[in-house]
C-alpha cells in the first residue's frame, strides 16, 4: 500500500509546489490572518471617552470625578456646561458616556445622605454599553465606601468591612481578550485554509482529463484520497507552528500543556477538516464550484456555531445542536484547554471521539462519492 500511496504524495507534493497560490494559502494566509484578526478582533473595553457635567464643582464633586479617570478605564474628554450639551455630545458619537453631577453632591454626602448621579451611556452597542455599566457601578461602589469610612471616621465610630473578599483569576489574570481569542483564530484559521485547499485537488483531476488514468491505475479510492491527505496534513501542520509561534512572541500567548497532545490533536482536527474539502471536491465538477462550497462549509459553521466569536450556550437550542455538526467547536475546547489551562486528555476526551467520529463518518462520505463520480 505505501508503494502505491508514494507516488501519488510525491505528485501531489509537486503540484503544491507548481501552483504557489496554494502554497501560501496553506502557510502565509494563516499567519497574516491571525495577525490581521488577532489585533482586530479585541474585545477589551478601555479608553472610554467620558464627558462630565459638574453642576456643583466642589473638592468632592472633582474627586468623585478622577475616580473614573484613574481607574484607567475612562477617558476625560471634556467639562460640560448643561445636560444638554450631554445630549448633543452622545448624538454625534464624541463621548460614549456623560457623567451628571447634582448640584447638591457634597452637601448629601457630608450630611449622611445618598446623592443621586446620572452616568448618560451610549446604547447602540449592547455588550459595551453593558461593560461601561459595570465599570461605573464599580467605581461608583469603591467611592461610596470611601466616604463611608470618612464619615464613620469623622463621627469616632470605629468602622468595619463586613465582608473582605480577594479575587484570583486563573488562566488568564491580565483579562487580555488575545489569550481567549487566538487559540480560536488557530482553529479558525485552519479550518478555511485546510477545507479551501483540499477542496482543489480531486476537481483539479476531472478538469485536466486525468481522471481516467487514475480510474486505470491499481490505486484504490482510499488510497487515493489518503494519498492526497498526507501532503496536505503535512502543511498545515507547519502552518500550525508558524500561528502558535507568531502567537507567542507577538500575543504573549504561550503553550502551558502537553505539546506532545497540542500536536496529535491539532493532527486530528486538520485531518478531519481536510476531509471535509476531499468531500467537496468529490462533490463539485469544476475547482470554481469547490472553491465556493468549501467556503462556505467552511467559514460559516466556524465563524458562528464554534464558540470562537459567539457563545453557545446563548443560542437557542436548536442552534446549540446544530452546531454539533462543526468540528471546530471541539477543538477549540481542546486547543484553549491545552494552551490556556494546562489540562491533559481526562478534562476534553469526549471531544476527541467526536471528532475520531466525524473524520471516520466525512472520509467514509468522500471515498463514497469518489466512487460515484468515477464511477
Amino acid at each position: 500500500m505505501f508503494k502505491r500511496l508514494k507516488p501519488i504524495i510525491i505528485k501531489e507534493f509537486r503540484q503544491i509546489r507548481r501552483d504557489r497560490r496554494v502554497l501560501a494559502i496553506l502557510t502565509l494566509f494563516p499567519v497574516l490572518l491571525m495577525l490581521l484578526n488577532g489585533y482586530a478582533l479585541n474585545s477589551d473595553v478601555q479608553h472610554i471617552r467620558m464627558a462630565v457635567c459638574d453642576q456643583e464643582k466642589s473638592q468632592e464633586s472633582r474627586e468623585f470625578a478622577d475616580a473614573f479617570v484613574t481607574s484607567g478605564y475612562f477617558d476625560y474628554v471634556a467639562m460640560l456646561g448643561s445636560t444638554t450639551e450631554a445630549t448633543t455630545r452622545l448624538n454625534d458619537g464624541d463621548v460614549r458616556c456623560a457623567l451628571i453631577i447634582p448640584p447638591d453632591f457634597s452637601h448629601k454626602l457630608l450630611s449622611g445622605e445618598s446623592s443621586d448621579v446620572q452616568v448618560l451611556v451610549d446604547g447602540m452597542d449592547a455588550n459595551y454599553a453593558t461593560t461601561i455599566i459595570g465599570f461605573v457601578q464599580a467605581v461608583s461602589l469603591e467611592y461610596s465606601r470611601n466616604v463611608i469610612l470618612k464619615n464613620m471616621a469623622r463621627i469616632g465610630r470605629e468602622s468595619y468591612i463586613p465582608i473582605q473578599y480577594e479575587a484570583r483569576i486563573w488562566y488568564n489574570p491580565e483579562l487580555k481578550s488575545a489569550k481567549f481569542l487566538v487559540p480560536g483564530m488557530i482553529g479558525f484559521v485552519l479550518a478555511i485554509t485546510a477545507v479551501i485547499a483540499t477542496s482543489l485537488s480531486i476537481v483539479k483531476e476531472k478538469e485536466r482529463n486525468t481522471m481516467e488514468q487514475i480510474v486505470v491505475s491499481p490505486i484504490s479510492p482510499v488510497e487515493l484520497v489518503v494519498g492526497k491527505m498526507i501532503p496536505y496534513a503535512l502543511i498545515s501542520l507547519v502552518a500550525a507552528a508558524l500561528v502558535l509561534t507568531a502567537g507567542y512572541f507577538l500575543f504573549d500567548v504561550a503553550i502551558k500543556g502537553s505539546l506532545i497532545l497540542l500536536f496529535f490533536t491539532t493532527l486530528l482536527f486538520i485531518i478531519a477538516a481536510l476531509s471535509i474539502g476531499l468531500y467537496v471536491s468529490a462533490v463539485a465538477a469544476t475547482q470554481m464550484v469547490a472553491f465556493q462550497l468549501a467556503a462556505l462549509m467552511a467559514t460559516l459553521p466556524t465563524m458562528m456555531f464554534s464558540g470562537f466569536m459567539f457563545p453557545i450556550r446563548s443560542m437557542p437550542w436548536w442552534l446549540q445542536v446544530f452546531s454539533n455538526i462543526t468540528p471546530a467547536k471541539y477543538y477549540l475546547v481542546i486547543l484553549r484547554g491545552i494552551i490556556l489551562k494546562g489540562v491533559g486528555l481526562a478534562a476534553f476526551w469526549p471531544q476527541v471521539v467526536y471528532l475520531l467520529i466525524f473524520t471516520g463518518v466525512m472520509l467514509f462520505l468522500s471515498v463514497r462519492q469518489f466512487k460515484k463520480s468515477i464511477g
